[in-house]
């Protein structure tokens, strides 16, 4: 597979730098905003899928994972 490149960014496609580089900084800018708050929203999740609402989250999951690239 060829690889295209970009004038500013370096490699698109299959090394997709410029996306690596912004997951990562959106990642560890959730991080120092809101980690502190995760195990409470685990424990929040764990109760919707728990509760009445859990059917449909369960299906929406299923039709996320159906639509993955693997």
């Amino acid at each position: 597979m060829a690889e295209r490149k970009t004038g500013d960014s370096g490699v698109q496609g299959e090394g997709d730098y410029r996306a690596a580089r912004t997951y990562k900084r959106d990642i560890d800018n959730f991080m120092t905003k809101k980690g502190s708050e995760i195990p409470e929203m685990a424990k929040d999740a764990e109760a919707a899928l728990e509760g009445p609402e859990g059917k449909e989250l369960k299906k929406a999951e299923e039709k996320g994972k159906s639509k993955a690239k693997h």
